[in-house]
C-alpha cells in the first residue's frame, strides 16, 4: 500500500484505533502516558485558532472523564515529543490541570508531520477555510507537492484543493470575514479577483445572501459587462492602422479582447473578459 494511500485513511490507519475506548482498557495496547509539559505544538499545524470556549468546555469534559483519545506525537531530542495531532486536547489538559497525558508514538518526518495534520483536522473540519488552504500550500511549497498529491493525502478531489488555495488571494479583510465564520468558503470564492470583492462581502453579511444569490448577481452583472463590451463604439469600422495594431498589441499582452475607441485628446479603452479567472488574470498582469 502507497503511503498516500495509507495517509488519505487518516491516522487511525496508521496507529490503529488507540483513541477506542475498549483498546485503551487493553493493557497490550495501551499507550503510554508522558509528562504534560514534555509536548511541544507543531509549529508547522495549520491550525491556529483555539478559542476560549471551546478549550473551556473540552478542559471540563477532561476533568470528569480523562482524555480517552491520545495525543499523536513523534519524538524529539530527550524526553520531548512533538504534538502531530491533539494540539486541541494538549491545551484543554492544561487548562483542566492534568500532570500527564497519553501519547501515541508515531515515526514521520517534517512533511509527514503536517501532512498528518492537516488529515486529522480536515476530517474532523477543525480547520477554516483559510488554515486549510494555507496548509495545502505548505505542503506544495516546503514540501514540492502537487495540487493532485495533496488531493490523494487528504482524501479530497484536485479542484477542492485548488479552489481551496485560490481564498489566499483574497484580501487580509476578507480572510478574516472567513476565518471568523462570517462569510463561507463558497461565499468567498466567488469574490476571489473580483474588484469590488470587500463590499460585496459586507453586502453578503448585512443582507444575509447565500451563495446561489450572490453567485447569481456576478452573473447578471458580468452578463451587463458583456453587453457592454459589444456595442462597439461609432466610427470602430473605420480604425486607422496605427489603434488596429495598438488593439493587437494589448490583445497579445493581456490574452483578451481590447478595443480602443481613440478620439481627439481621449477615448475609451475596453477589455473583454469571459470570468473572474480572466478578471484575476488582467489584474495581476496589470499589478492591481
Amino acid at each position: 500500500m502507497s503511503d498516500h494511500s495509507r495517509l488519505g485513511r487518516g491516522l487511525a490507519a496508521l496507529i490503529g484505533d488507540v483513541g477506542d475506548e475498549t483498546s485503551a482498557a487493553d493493557s497490550s495496547r495501551k499507550p503510554r502516558r508522558a509528562p504534560i509539559e514534555n509536548l511541544r505544538p507543531n509549529p508547522r499545524n495549520p491550525r491556529r485558532s483555539f478559542t476560549d470556549s471551546e478549550l473551556d468546555e473540552l478542559s471540563v469534559s477532561i476533568r470528569e472523564r480523562g482524555i480517552i483519545q491520545p495525543i499523536v506525537v513523534r519524538a524529539l531530542q530527550g524526553d520531548d515529543f512533538e504534538i502531530i495531532a491533539g494540539e486541541r486536547r494538549w491545551r484543554a489538559a492544561q487548562r483542566a490541570g492534568l500532570h500527564d497525558v497519553p501519547i501515541a508514538v508515531i515515526e514521520a518526518n517534517d512533511a509527514q508531520s503536517l501532512e498528518f495534520a492537516i488529515i486529522e483536522n480536515v476530517q474532523r473540519t477543525d480547520l477554516n477555510p483559510i488554515e486549510e488552504a494555507s496548509g495545502y500550500l505548505a505542503l506544495m511549497d516546503d514540501f514540492n507537492r502537487t495540487q493532485e498529491d495533496v488531493a490523494h493525502i487528504v482524501g479530497k478531489s484536485r479542484p477542492h484543493v485548488a479552489n481551496t488555495i485560490r481564498l489566499l488571494k483574497l484580501s487580509e479583510a476578507i480572510k478574516q470575514l472567513v476565518r471568523s465564520g462570517k462569510i463561507s468558503a463558497g461565499h468567498a470564492r466567488l469574490l476571489v479577483g473580483h474588484p469590488n470583492a470587500e463590499q460585496i462581502a459586507q453586502e453578503i453579511i448585512d443582507k444575509n445572501l447565500s451563495v446561489r444569490q450572490v453567485e447569481a448577481q456576478l452573473q447578471q452583472e458580468a452578463a451587463m459587462q458583456r453587453r457592454d463590451s459589444q456595442r462597439e463604439p461609432k466610427g470602430s469600422a473605420t480604425k486607422d492602422a496605427d489603434t488596429r495594431a495598438l488593439e493587437k498589441r494589448l490583445s497579445d499582452a493581456l490574452g483578451l479582447a481590447v478595443s480602443v475607441d481613440h478620439r481627439g485628446e481621449g477615448g475609451t479603452l475596453r477589455i473583454k473578459y469571459r470570468d473572474l479567472e480572466q478578471l484575476d488574470s488582467v489584474l495581476k498582469k496589470l499589478g492591481a
